[in-house]
């Protein structure tokens, strides 16, 4: 069992093009019934390094919020980087005037135990971004995104 991340976003672009070895997109498997919970037309998996979704900050509450890094609860930085990597490409689809959401969830988790989450991504720095377990992601596209 690992974390599962998916995104859509309402542009049609080839979001393979931003593959990285932090951060790759491909296309959803078939099977990912939770893709239909997403809101808009082009769907996305996520990947990392590790080929799942394993390996971007998460934390399993979302109590703990957004927050950068800290000395006292030790991250990778690998984690840290990819998360950036996934952050800024976020941001640039915000920035062209497209939506973007995203789902993460542990596999096998149902569509009842998603929580739908709006954030503001103009008041999140990208090292403060973390994905929260079971979460469903809606990025708002503010005025002054940074």
């Amino acid at each position: 069992m690992c974390y599962v991340l998916l995104l859509s976003t309402s542009s049609a672009a080839e979001l393979s093009a931003e593959s990285t070895p932090l951060v790759r997109f491909e296309k959803p498997a078939d099977d990912e019934t939770l893709a239909q919970s997403l809101h808009h037309s082009y769907k996305w998996y996520v990947g990392s390094s590790t080929g799942c979704s394993c390996t971007f900050r998460h934390v399993m509450s979302r109590e703990m919020g957004f927050g950068k890094p800290e000395d006292w609860w030790p991250e990778k930085a690998e984690e840290i980087a990819a998360t950036g990597a996934f952050i800024a490409v976020v941001r640039n689809l915000l920035g062209a005037g497209h939506q973007v959401d995203c789902l993460n969830f542990w596999n096998g988790a149902g569509a009842g135990e998603i929580t739908k989450l709006d954030v503001d991504l103009s008041i999140i720095a990208d090292n403060e971004f973390r994905f929260f377990e079971n979460y469903h992601f809606c990025f708002v596209n503010s005025p002054g995104t940074r």
